[in-house]
């Protein structure tokens, strides 16, 4: 069997915590049969907001960093985007994991799903019905362009089926 290759995108403290469970279950149980490359955008980029949860949680350096640094929204999810693309044409992975609601998640979505490669949503379905927040704006419109979704609650499930039916 041959070996599959994901791409983790991160980029905010959250996204580094949730993915280091991911990681750590590849590097335990799964490193005969995935390969898992890490891309770090950029977004949180001190030390205590990057770098210590790493090193704390025991997550592999990431193969890539963008240093996207801070931003407006556009300025900010342009960079990761050109610099996301080119890593999935470069690396070819079999799918993007991505996690949240930040400008890294809906750049990887957008630059995964205009290159036809599959998305993995983790914390799919969940909604603060208010679209004043871009986070809002960035989980719905990465749940749209994703291939499997893991959503963490019951109402996250429900609420995704009204808007993808």
């Amino acid at each position: 069997m041959n070996k599959k290759k994901v791409i983790t995108i991160v980029g905010a403290r959250p996204q580094i915590i949730k993915a280091s469970a991911i990681s750590r279950s590849i590097s335990l149980f799964f490193k005969d049969k995935i390969d898992e490359v890490i891309v770090h955008t950029g977004q949180h980029y001190d030390e205590n907001m990057s770098q210590i949860f790493f090193e704390e949680l025991g997550i592999p350096a990431p193969n890539y960093n963008i240093n996207v640094g801070s931003g407006s929204h556009g300025k900010q999810t342009a960079k990761m985007m050109e610099g996301i693309e080119q890593i999935l044409v470069n690396e070819k992975p079999d799918a993007v994991i991505l996690y949240g609601d930040t400008n890294s998640t809906i750049a990887g979505a957008l630059a995964a799903a205009k290159i036809h490669i599959p998305v993995v949503h983790i914390e799919a379905g969940l909604r603060s019905f208010n679209k004043k927040m871009p986070e809002e704006i960035n989980r719905i419109s990465c749940d749209h362009m994703s291939t499997l979704l893991f959503s963490p609650t019951a109402q996250g499930i429900v609420e995704f089926k009204k808007r993808r039916l």
